[in-house]
């Protein structure tokens, strides 16, 4: 299969494992907004994002091993047994070790609480490191249908606990774990890991090399999960946990457009390890940076059309204020997305420093002008520092990445690019300052579509040749 056709299949594939569980939280969000005090959502948003820290911690970003090395040997069998084995094995041990931890640190919260808090992050832990072993062995499809599992089980969790029930935090957390519990026994039996997996298969020689590889990343982990949660801890400090509710909700739709440019990234991962021992690599990566690019401009300029529509749908009660965050926020995940994409070539080339490097000096600008401007901007503290954060990342990684592989950057497209950007973004808040009337909106639509269409039509003429080669069965 040519390179083109095996990006866009995976990203295909990998996209429904994205759409769907943005589908299912916008049905659950209502329901949280509406069912769950501003301190609750707040304190769920704290839970949720300290899942993120808690995979990197307690597993050493071994996950991220099972990924990058399965790649290299997947017509061997043992091979492939002594890597999943020793990351099993591994994973279990330093887990129960981090989640005691928490246990413990968690003594002023309710028992029945920190004990489900403790389920869920141990089920999220072991359910995304099968998914990373399903990206190794080249199962996208399976890592796709797990997250889909996981989505629907959530949406009727939440819908029979929270709104039916009325269990309020307690009923979001057990939805959370018991939807992370069942994507992990559907993986566990779909890939049948117990074929690959045995205490006479673990390999210390294996684990100090994946170790080695991954070390380096737990900076990088923890400094993107710092950036998130910086934001959220200076907001909850010096304004209190209701405003960190508006603020995780402000971040709600602009994530999207992070979700969806994952999708790509991670099947950009996959192809980028591949190629990159290849003499035109070089070539390869540069066209696939401008596509990225180019689909990351106009899907974003779709969700900025949108997004005062979905406000009014998905957003229930007094948080206006979230709105305003919005612009500055899609901008900052515009650099989000092609940053990440640097960071595929780094993991291509086992260059893990320098992820962990770029990244931590960008949550330390992040914080810094976090805490600089909070007492003056307010939330727009938050979101600023976190746009000029992400802005840094993309200029030191799109130059240092240069010293690895040469990537050539039509900064003219770019410039016009980010200024129609803006323009939306303008329009975006005139809108609903000054008219709050249709008009604008279709404006905002139009610039959108003929934007999306205009950048994309190469990468969507693609993706339809994969589809009718398939459908025909060729």
């Amino acid at each position: 299969m040519k390179r083109g056709e095996s990006l866009a299949k995976n990203t295909l594939i990998l996209s429904l494992g994205t759409i769907i569980p943005k589908i299912t939280s916008f049905i659950t969000l209502p329901i949280i907004t509406l069912c769950l005090t501003k301190n609750e959502i707040g304190f769920n948003e704290l839970i949720m994002m300290f899942s993120i820290l808690m995979l990197p911690v307690a597993t050493l970003q071994i996950q991220t091993a099972a990924f990058r090395f399965l790649i290299d040997v997947r017509d061997d069998e043992e091979e492939i047994k002594k890597i999943i084995s020793s990351i099993i094995v591994f994973t279990f041990i330093t887990s129960l070790i981090a989640l005691v931890v928490v246990f413990l640190c968690l003594y002023k919260e309710d028992l029945y609480l920190r004990f489900l808090i403790c389920l869920y992050y141990l089920a999220d832990i072991f359910v995304n490191t099968l998914r990373q072993i399903c990206r190794g062995l080249g199962k996208n499809g399976e890592y796709s249908k797990s997250i889909i599992v996981s989505s629907f089980s959530t949406l009727v969790f939440i819908i029979a606990l929270v709104f039916i029930l009325s269990w309020g935090l307690i009923g979001v957390v057990a939805s959370s774990f018991l939807s992370s519990f069942i994507a992990f026994i559907y993986l566990f039996f779909k890939i049948k890991l117990y074929r690959f997996f045995s205490m006479s298969f673990f390999n210390k020689e294996i684990l100090k090399k994946m170790l080695s590889y991954t070390i380096p990343l737990i900076p990088n982990s923890i400094s993107g999960w710092l950036m998130r949660l910086a934001d959220r801890l200076v907001v909850t400090v010096f304004m209190g946990v209701s405003a960190n509710a508006v603020y995780s909700l402000a971040c709600k739709i602009p994530n999207l457009i992070d979700n969806l440019q994952n999708t790509f990234v991670l099947a950009w991962q996959e192809n980028a390890s591949i190629v990159s021992k290849d003499s035109d690599a070089g070539e390869y990566y540069t066209r696939v940076f401008h596509m990225l690019f180019n689909l990351i401009t106009g899907s974003l300029g779709l969700l900025i059309a949108i997004s005062p529509v979905l406000f009014k749908l998905l957003i229930k009660g007094d948080y206006e204020e979230a709105y305003f965050q919005m612009p500055i926020l899609f901008m900052a995940m515009f650099f989000l997305g092609l940053s990440t994409f640097l960071g595929g070539i780094y993991l291509a080339f086992k260059k893990t420093k320098s992820i962990g490097l770029t990244t931590t000096v960008a949550a330390v600008i992040n914080l810094v002008f976090d805490i600089s401007l909070i007492r003056y901007l307010g939330l727009y503290a938050a979101s600023i520092s976190t746009m000029l954060a992400y802005i840094f990342l993309f200029l030191f990684r799109i130059i240092d990445v240069q010293k690895i592989i040469r990537i050539r950057v039509n900064i003219s497209h770019m410039i016009l690019m980010i200024i129609i950007l803006l323009i939306e973004c303008g329009i975006f808040y005139l809108d609903k300052i000054y008219l709050d009337t249709v008009y604008l909106k279709l404006v905002n639509c139009l610039i959108a579509v003929v934007l999306f269409l205009g950048t994309n039509w190469e990468f969507i003429r693609m993706l339809l040749r994969w589809w009718f080669k398939n459908a025909k069965g060729e």
